[in-house]
């Protein structure tokens, strides 16, 4: 009876560190989509400036597509990378908790803090100004 209560929490330890390293890589993953998206971007706007259409791969074919859609398709599919990557680094703070809960460690502190927004950053460089 022991023996099969220890092999279910070290099943759900194991279960719950391979959710986190999997949520890891997923980020890392989209991390380097949004980098090769960023780099389209600036060589659409230095390389081609003559050109009115560009090829692009889609799968495993190039299409001539007009640089405007083209260029409103990437940043388009930057936006969703942008959210996925915030949905998914949010989801992984609550897998860290969960795995240090399941380990018995306190919580991470200091881990659930968000960056300021544009609004709060003008209002403090405001008040530095004074």
């Amino acid at each position: 009876m022991e023996a099969e209560r220890i092999l279910q929490y070290l099943t759900e330890v194991e279960e719950a560190a391979e959710d986190v390293l999997a949520n890891k890589q997923q980020i890392v993953d989209l991390d380097t989509k949004r980098n090769m998206n960023r780099e389209a971007l600036n060589a659409l706007k230095h390389e081609m400036a003559s050109e009115e259409k560009v090829k692009v791969c889609f799968g495993n074919m190039f299409i001539k597509f007009p640089k405007a859609k083209t260029k409103e398709m990437i940043q388009r599919d930057q936006q969703q990378l942008d959210k996925e990557i915030n949905n998914l680094r949010q989801a992984l703070k609550d897998k860290l908790n969960r795995l240090n809960e399941l380990q018995g460690k306190p919580e991470l502190t200091g881990y659930n803090l968000s960056p300021l927004s544009e609004v709060e950053v003008k209002a403090i460089n405001h008040l530095m100004k004074r």
